[in-house]
């Protein structure tokens, strides 16, 4: 049975996930690898160590302690670069995840832990730590370390290529949207049952933060209830959350209980992609709309995000359709716990409607984006349909007055016909 993950999972693969620890992981190695070698040197037959001189060793760790320096801080300065264009040319929100390339970040660990290698090999040598069977355990090391270096250089050369540009950009956006779709395909509710109709009777929860929830820990809501109590989840991910504003509804009174599921909401400055599938597509909207300014007047991408958009939602909206109480069918992780479902009109107004708004005066546009909302109608059930028919209106609306030529008009009230007719 799928089950969420902890706050303490999502918390430590949030880290993971971070540049800093990744480079401490590699400059730990680097390091450990450095120091331990002259334990290793007792099994080194002794005609071999005299093959390995003291001072070609220094040489070669010498220019490898200076040229890693010197790729370090060009890697970091092309770095900032390019999430200072993704954020200028395509929205601030998408650079968290040019933060997290992993492939960005092995460069960077990798360069950074070979100069600390390289400079603690320096050192040992100098105090004569190293004996001669020491001395080729670390000339060992070192034709690795050199290989690994010419091996990360020659990706890190290739991936600099794309890294921060628009379409770069668009396709990490789309993974992660599609990854937390794909997550609450799984678990439309987050495990737990559909929302309903909360008691009059029930006690609201509220946070002591304010702020966006990052992450619902449905593990500690799910025994924070018990088998003899239930709670409703008042604030999804990506809602923002004030202290006056309940965050869950409980039917006990018991404080520690209550503590237990205020705890299990985490609250941050700013969304995520993780929980929080909505965000990934105002992300897609952020980016189509800052293309359809007049500064910009790049209406291609627009039309690229309508294509990106309906990938994203098409299999939420196939599944959406399906009639079993929780719309996958099958036991419940956290039968306790009442959780909202997705709204399709949520999603639809997320994604569409900045996009029907700003590319209300460019056909190319309205076209496109009439023809998305037909193919997510006939992909999804009663729920999907309505609420693109009502974004199809939404969309004529705006397009009307815009459009000079009734050519146009009449073109986009024949497509958001084809809509409505599903």
């Amino acid at each position: 049975m799928a089950r969420m993950k902890s706050r303490w999972q999502w918390l430590i693969e949030a880290a993971v996930r971070k540049l800093w620890f990744r480079a401490s992981l590699f400059s730990l190695f680097a390091v450990a690898t450095a120091v331990l070698a002259p334990i290793a040197s007792p099994r080194i037959p002794p005609e071999w160590s005299a093959r390995v001189g003291a001072d070609a060793l220094d040489n070669v760790l010498g220019i490898i302690a200076s040229s890693m320096l010197t790729v370090t801080i060009f890697s970091l300065t092309t770095m900032v670069s390019a999430y200072a264009s993704a954020a200028s040319t395509v929205t601030p929100r998408a650079t968290k995840l040019l933060l997290e390339d992993a492939t960005s970040q092995n460069a960077m660990s990798t360069f950074l832990g070979a100069f600390l290698f390289s400079l603690v090999g320096i050192i040992a040598l100098s105090t004569g730590v190293y004996g001669d069977s020491g001395r080729l355990v670390l000339f060992g090391a070192t034709v690795i370390v050199i290989v690994v270096i010419v091996v990360t250089l020659l990706r890190w050369i290739s991936h600099l290529s794309t890294l921060g540009r628009m379409g770069d950009t668009i396709d990490r956006v789309e993974r992660a949207a599609r990854q937390a779709f794909e997550d609450r395909i799984a678990l439309p509710c987050l495990g737990g049952r559909p929302l309903g109709e909360v008691p009059a009777s029930a006690k609201a929860v509220h946070g002591d933060a304010i702020g966006y929830v990052k992450h619902v820990d449905m593990n500690a809501l799910q025994a924070a209830a018990g088998d003899d109590g239930s709670v409703w989840v008042a604030a999804l991910p990506g809602t923002f959350v004030h202290r006056s504003q309940p965050i869950a509804w409980t039917d006990f009174d018991d404080e520690a209980r209550c503590k237990a599921v205020r705890e299990a909401f985490t609250v941050g400055d700013s969304r995520t992609y993780d929980q929080d599938p909505r965000f990934g597509l105002v992300v897609l909207a952020e980016i189509a709309s800052r293309a359809l300014s007049p500064a910009v007047n790049d209406p291609g991408t627009a039309i690229d995000i309508l294509g990106t958009g309906v990938r994203v939602l098409d299999r939420w909206c196939g599944e959406r359709g399906r009639p079993d109480e929780q719309g996958r069918g099958g036991s419940l992780a956290y039968p306790s716990v009442r959780v909202p479902p997705l709204s399709a009109d949520d999603l639809f107004e997320d994604l569409f409607a900045p996009i029907a708004r700003d590319g209300a005066g460019t056909v190319e546009v309205g076209i496109r984006l009439q023809k998305s909302l037909a193919m997510l109608a006939d992909a999804g059930g009663d729920e999907v349909k309505r609420a693109a028919r009502r974004m199809s209106a939404a969309a004529l609306e705006h397009a009307e007055p815009a459009l000079t030529r009734a050519a146009d008009r009449d073109r986009l009230a024949g497509l958001a016909k084809r809509v409505g007719a599903n």
